[in-house]
């Protein structure tokens, strides 16, 4: 027949020595087809088993981890006992601030993972929304693009266009060597000797075209030097400077011109032939 046990004030059960800080030895079993607590349930020991065959929470969330009061410095989770193999894991790594899946050699008793080998994690082949985890299927499908083609074009707007499969080789022609090395990396390098070149010119308007020799070496030019008729006469300055006008007194039209040379009034080089008239006509 149905008993009930009542009292005014708190109700203890004691076996032996009871909790007693750990120490105790004795247990208390209720021996019933089905125990039903009405109230609150509070577990103060250090371990709480289940040997039930299957559990069944009405609660929407769990948590774990309770009484941590520190912040994101603790690692907390779920272990899957796998026998013999090692635990499998799903936990939040709280010094990452990730989520993690995989197997440890850790248990249920750790305070913290120290090792983990992670673990696949299979997803729909196709994803839904845009925040949602893709499959290798998925990802392999969409980056594949099939056939395509892009145009190159030169300074001069001539261009090629490069189809799948194509390769694009730089190269360096006469002055200029090139070298592709991994990552992605081309290099040219310039020629100390150059040859087979035309022209050379300033990349601006009235811009110098300087010419220098390393350390004390000399500018030297193995041919003909041209000189082409100057538009007018240069400004003076503390460097000589020669160029080609109407043939004057000198007899060849070679002038040159230094601000620290007559005042930097240009003169004009003497040809031979005028200098032995004037030597003859001096006397």
């Amino acid at each position: 027949m149905a008993k009930t046990l009542r009292t005014s004030g708190d109700y203890t059960i004691k076996a032996g020595d009871g909790w007693n800080s750990g120490s105790g030895t004795r247990t208390i079993k209720l021996d019933a087809r089905t125990v039903r607590i009405p109230g609150d349930l509070t577990v103060d020991g250090t371990q709480t088993t289940l040997n039930s065959t299957t559990l069944t929470v009405e609660d929407k969330f769990i948590e774990v981890n309770r009484n941590n009061s520190t912040a994101g410095t603790e690692d907390s989770g779920i272990f899957f006992n796998q026998g013999s193999s090692n635990h499998a894991l799903f936990y939040y790594d709280a010094g990452n601030g990730e989520f993690q899946l995989g197997t440890s050699t850790n248990n249920s008793s750790a305070t913290s993972i120290t090792n983990i080998t992670l673990g696949q994690l299979k997803v729909a082949t196709t994803p839904t929304d845009n925040n949602h985890a893709a499959s290798k299927s998925y990802v392999d499908n969409a980056i594949s693009v099939g056939a395509f083609s892009f145009q190159i074009l030169g300074d001069d707007s001539t261009g090629i266009t490069v189809n799948d499969n194509e390769l694009i080789q730089i190269k360096g022609d006469n002055n200029i060597s090139s070298v592709v090395t991994e990552s992605d990396t081309v290099t040219l390098s310039l020629s100390q000797t150059l040859t087979n070149i035309e022209s050379i010119s300033s990349a601006s308007s009235n811009a110098n075209l300087v010419l220098a020799s390393n350390g004390t070496g000399d500018v030297v030019i193995n041919d003909t030097l041209t000189f082409s008729g100057a538009a007018s006469t240069p400004s003076a300055s503390t460097v000589t400077k020669i160029y080609n006008k109407t043939a004057g007194g000198g007899g060849t039209g070679l002038f040159f011109i230094n601000s620290n040379i007559s005042s930097g009034t240009e003169g004009e080089l003497i040809s031979k032939k005028k200098a032995t008239a004037l030597a003859i006509a001096l006397g």
